[in-house]
């Protein structure tokens, strides 16, 4: 039976919206006399509860199972839009295949379709065709020969770049997510070509198994009204986390050094058989042996009815990615935000269309959900295995995660947790990061694999949580029989097993100092930070959130010295309006109870850009208009800030600080809008200070001192500004050293001049967070250092355990050498 006809494909059609696209396509079915017209209304309320696209431009609207009785045969109508249409989430549809399906007629056309989407350039070339006879012979069963490839490098882009891969670690899923969240934000597609290779720069599956690696040139090409703003926007990312990499690199190599250069805590008398691995985690633990093996899910393949069978893997992933979401939050407040991003970078593995779209297309083929998406999932978790580039290759295992809770949502199975009632070493082929995160850690004492590797997001959560963790260690440790006491020593990558009573007493006994030493630590944390002499200094913590802020008390800070505003006005497609701030600042007021809260003016640019404001391109947005530049400039953002700012001071005392302030006279203009702000609210007077950030402002401190109620240095842009080097240089950003002398003098110039004028001061750039650095800054005299909160026991303890004045001399000679070197060897 005819499904389709001439009648019902419409070429280069002028609709601006997917319910434009939807109605014409509709009117045509009607028109051809395949359905009735109220299946129109039924297919726009399909919309409303599920995703319809397909990928690669092609999107498959159709109407609801219960009114199948307004359709009078099966019948497809085929709408063209060169230009595109948005569909969902900032994707666009550009081939507008609607079905009115009465029964299975029309499957054998979808599978067409499908097959097509897979081939290079063929959907492209159908939605560029004048020819509707093409179109027809295509999808209504003519030879597919009929579209050709096109080959990869033949892609017609608007807007192209070359780059160098400079990561050393390639590009794995923490900074492949930020590409990606990026190119989301452009219309355009864009695409990244390895050589032959391509992959959509919207999905992170391809991306990954590109498999690109250190000095991998690659072209990134981009397609669309908008294509050359997109490419210049994800040059600007790809660009500047070659900074972020290289630097958690060099932290890597220097941690793994220091690891090399100690002597072991402990190393056995006896003569137990030894399993070496990786070391992923550090310190000693000793337990039982516990084998946690991988859920195996019985997957039969079970096929119904395609379309409510592909409505059922859609509802899933998306149930699961809802719980993503929440996992990510509970890690952030948890454990920090670099562990949220693990999950942040597990919903992008999930929600990659290619995923989705290889599983729809099986399903379309003939097989059941569940199938259909274990046979998509392990199909790319192999692709990943097989790369070389072992950061890669590890995940494969984050792919393996989010497919199994998919199945399991699929098949209505709940995920069981170990039970542990004994202090245990866990030994697994590999633990999910999900799994690692809902281990019992009252008994958990240390975490040992067969495979993954120190890389694996499994290892940094390990890490995080203070788990003694070996990677790698093949199978001869999963040979090891449970119940046995075994001893893991995750600085050497080394699990002892059926170690006698004497080495297990001894390495207990190294395991309770640890311990001690730690908890010694945690206990402390609440004490305040007083040298042995009687000199306080106040601790308090950076944050970006209320629930940050209530991890940092809890791990001792005793203030709120840097609250970051713009993190409200990232990866979003408008600003927050006064209300949504207003909730926001109260609610951290109120998590304050009465502590100080200091509250930071929007600080947009530099290497924070957001594309809804429309700024404009900068060569350098390091010395561009960013901070209060930018707020004086753009007051519509300003007097939104402040009016919820002064609404929140009603509910806990707030500070205003303002960034990048550079002369004297953005004080006044901003002291006088802050007074009319406050006049429109009726809101009470807030201490107003600013951020020194700029050189010229800590060479003119005594200046500036008067007219502002607090100071607070910023010493990452401080280095940045003074040493001449952006922080964002993958050759020389090694080089901006917070402890270089020149830096030192800009700060003790800046505190004696605050101090001369009766002017609070603080620090809260990464300095004050390093024990050296938070020493030199107390003897220079800062009344406040602010850091991240896992940073604050330890920045208090090394304050306790030495004297003001020797602080103080510290500073001097800190003064006095040449080079950030000599102030190192201190």
């Amino acid at each position: 039976m005819e499904t389709i006809s001439s009648q019902c494909v419409k070429l280069d059609a002028k609709v601006t919206t997917k319910t434009e696209a939807i109605c014409l396509a509709g009117r045509l079915l009607v028109a051809a006399g395949y359905m009735d017209a109220a299946y129109v209304d039924s297919m726009l309320r399909r919309e409303q509860v599920a995703n319809t696209l397909l990928g690669a431009g092609v999107a498959i609207p159709h109407g609801m199972v219960e009114d199948r009785n307004l359709i009078r045969r099966t019948g497809v109508a085929v709408v063209q839009v060169r230009n595109g249409v948005d569909w969902r989430d900032g994707e666009r549809a550009r081939l507008v295949v609607a079905v009115a399906a009465q029964s299975d007629e029309h499957i054998a056309l979808l599978r067409r379709l499908t097959r097509l989407m897979q081939r290079p350039g063929s959907i492209d070339l159908l939605v560029d065709s004048d020819d509707p006879d093409l179109v027809l012979a295509t999808l209504a069963g003519g030879p597919e020969a009929a579209v050709p490839v096109l080959d990869a490098r033949e892609w017609p882009a608007d807007a192209l770049t070359t780059w160098m891969m400079d990561y050393p670690n390639g590009l794995h899923a923490r900074p492949a997510t930020r590409w990606i969240e990026t190119a989301k934000g452009f219309q355009s597609e864009i695409r990244v070509f390895k050589g032959n290779q391509f992959a959509d720069a919207k999905a992170l599956t391809g991306l990954l198994s590109l498999g690109i690696t250190r000095g991998d040139g690659l072209r990134l090409a981009a397609r669309g009204a908008d294509a050359r703003r997109a490419l210049e926007a994800l040059m600007e990312v790809v660009t500047s986390l070659s900074t972020e990499e290289k630097a958690a690199a060099e932290r890597a190599r220097r941690n793994a050094l220091a690891a090399r250069r100690g002597s072991p805590d402990w190393l056995p008398a006896g003569n137990p058989q030894a399993v070496y691995g990786l070391g992923a985690s550090q310190g000693l633990a000793v337990g039982v042996l516990v084998r946690q093996d991988r859920a195996h899910f019985q997957v039969e393949d079970t096929p119904g009815d395609v379309v409510a069978d592909a409505e059922a893997l859609e509802a899933a992933v998306f149930a699961v990615a809802r719980d993503l979401d929440q996992v990510a939050r509970d890690a952030v407040a948890r454990l920090g935000a670099a562990e949220g991003a693990i999950f942040a970078a597990h919903k992008e593995l999930l929600t990659d269309p290619e995923l989705l779209r290889g599983a729809v297309a099986t399903i379309l083929r003939g097989h059941g959900p569940a199938w259909a998406w274990g046979h998509a999932v392990q199909e790319r978790v192999e692709r990943l295995q097989a790369l070389a580039d072992p950061l890669l290759a590890a995940r494969a295992l984050d792919l393996r995660d989010v497919g199994e809770r998919v199945l399991a949502a699929l098949l209505g199975v709940e995920r069981q947790r170990l039970q542990l009632d004994r202090p245990s070493i866990l030994v697994a082929e590999d633990l999910t990061p999900s799994d690692t995160l809902r281990l019992d850690m009252r008994f958990v004492a240390g975490l040992a694999v067969s495979g993954g590797g120190p890389t694996s997001h499994t290892a940094i959560l390990a890490r995080t949580l203070g788990l003694p963790a070996v990677v790698a260690a093949g199978a001869g440790l999963l040979a090891a029989a449970e119940g046995q006491t075994a001893v893991l020593d995750g600085s050497l990558g080394a699990v002892y097993l059926n170690v006698d009573d004497a080495d297990r007493a001894s390495a207990s006994a190294v395991v309770a100092a640890q311990n001690q030493a730690r908890a010694a630590l945690r206990e402390s944390r609440m004490l305040p930070a007083v040298t042995a002499d009687g000199h306080r200094v106040e601790i308090a913590a950076n944050v970006a959130n209320a629930g940050q802020a209530a991890a940092a008390l809890e791990a001792g800070a005793e203030g709120i010295g840097l609250m970051r505003t713009e993190f409200l006005f990232l990866e979003r497609d408008s600003a927050p309006d006064e209300e949504e701030q207003y909730r926001v600042y109260r609610e951290m007021a109120e998590v304050m109870a009465g502590r100080s809260l200091t509250i930071r003016a929007l600080d947009i640019g530099g290497d924070k850009q957001v594309r809804y404001l429309n700024l404009p391109v900068e060569q350098n947005p390091f010395l561009g208009v960013r901070g209060a530049r930018l707020l004086l400039e753009r007051q519509d953002l300003l007097y939104a800030q402040l009016r919820a700012l002064y609404r929140a001071a009603a509910h806990g005392p707030i500070r205003i600080m303002f960034p990048m302030v550079t002369h004297l006279a953005e004080i006044q203009a901003l002291r006088d809008h802050c007074q009319r702000a406050r006049d429109q609210v009726n809101g009470p007077r807030l201490e107003l200070g600013i951020m020194v950030e700029v050189p010229a402002v800590a060479l003119l401190a005594d200046r500036f001192a008067p007219l502002v109620d607090f100071f607070s240095v910023g010493t990452n842009d401080l280095t940045q500004y003074t040493l001449a080097i952006d922080r964002q240089h993958p050759a020389l950003a090694a080089q901006a050293d917070s402890l270089h002398p020149a830096v030192l003098d800009l700060i003790a110039r800046t505190i004696d001049a605050a101090k001369r004028h009766g002017t609070w001061i603080g620090v809260c750039g990464g300095l004050a967070g390093d024990p050296l650095g938070a020493r030199i800054l107390t003897g220079l005299g800062v009344d406040e250092l602010s850091m991240s909160a896992q940073d604050v026991a330890t920045v208090k303890a090394t304050l306790r355990a030495g004297s003001y004045e020797s602080m103080r001399i510290l500073a001097r000679q800190a003064l006095a050498a040449g080079t950030a070197d000599e102030v190192h060897a201190l």
